[in-house]
């Protein structure tokens, strides 16, 4: 019989492509991903991964495997997530995942609120700008600006989103407007040209706290969630009087199906929606 540890090590090496990807993803040495690997391969007397320069690419007999080792995975998931979901206790961790800026310039205090309220309860944050994978358990609770979850995720719309224009008043918005926009744009976006037709890149960038940077140090214009400029409230940064239509982008706080009745999961998701709620009128940029 296959100890799941094998399979575990199997799948990250399948999925990365590398050892040293498969341990980033395991959160072990290169060389026990290598090792478990090798004896993997012993055991059975096949040889599952063909070593490269380049990383390991899957042998033939690593496809024969690949749908039943994936089965074994979601079953095993399937196990943790069922016993998890019966936790009745409030304590232990809570793994929570949001953007970084969502962290620092909205929820840091409120979670600091939680944590006195609650603290036998330990919340591992992490701060990600992708949906982490809650079906496999890496994070428990997660808030996300999102169209739509996926089905297999519990959740509640907090809030609309409401985009504005921002830029410094020390920025003369004259002919030329310079821009500062996503680094995945490679031409200007459709609402520089439409209410500033001079207007020009002068910067992109791939997160919203460096567009806001940007945006205070007098780069450019940029057009940005409304949650975070109006919520710093710094008098160096001004909304210009342009109406954006409404984002199709919502506030959620998103769980697996599973864990809706783990207490402490419960707690914390009550508390982060109550406390999201509070900040509605910022979400849908009532403050314009």
């Amino acid at each position: 019989m296959n100890h799941w540890d094998d399979i575990r090590y199997f799948l990250a090496v399948a999925r990365s492509g590398s050892a040293s990807g498969a341990a980033k993803r395991l959160g072990v040495n290169h060389s026990t991903v290598t090792r478990r690997i090798q004896s993997f391969e012993q055991k059975h007397g096949v040889e599952l991964f063909i070593r490269q320069r380049d990383g390991y690419e899957m042998a033939e007999a690593a496809y024969t495997i690949l749908e039943q080792a994936q089965q074994m995975e979601e079953q095993t998931q399937q196990i943790s997530r069922t016993l998890y979901g019966r936790d009745s206790r409030l304590e232990g961790p809570i793994s929570l995942t949001m953007t970084h800026d969502m962290f620092e310039y909205c929820l840091a205090p409120d979670l600091a609120d939680f944590q006195k309220q609650c603290p036998a309860i330990q919340l591992n944050l992490t701060v990600n700008p992708g949906l982490r994978d809650l079906a496999g358990r890496e994070a428990d609770l997660a808030i996300r600006l999102t169209q739509a979850p996926p089905d297999y995720l519990v959740g509640r719309k907090v809030a609309g989103l409401q985009h504005g224009i921002y830029c410094s008043r020390s920025l003369p918005v004259e002919d030329a407007v310079p821009v500062v926009q996503w680094s995945s744009e490679d031409s200007l976006p459709e609402w520089a040209t439409t209410h500033f037709p001079s207007a020009y890149t002068a910067m992109r960038v791939d997160t919203l706290s460096s567009m806001y940077a940007a945006v205070k140090a007098g780069v450019g214009v940029a057009r940005m969630h409304c949650y975070m400029p109006d919520g710093l409230g710094d008098e160096e940064v001004k909304k210009l009087p342009i109406r954006l239509p409404r984002s199709d982008w919502s506030v959620w706080v998103l769980s697996h199906t599973d864990l809706r009745k783990t207490r402490r999961v419960q707690r914390c998701r009550e508390f982060l929606l109550q406390r999201l709620k509070l900040k509605q009128g910022l979400f849908e940029g009532e403050s314009f």
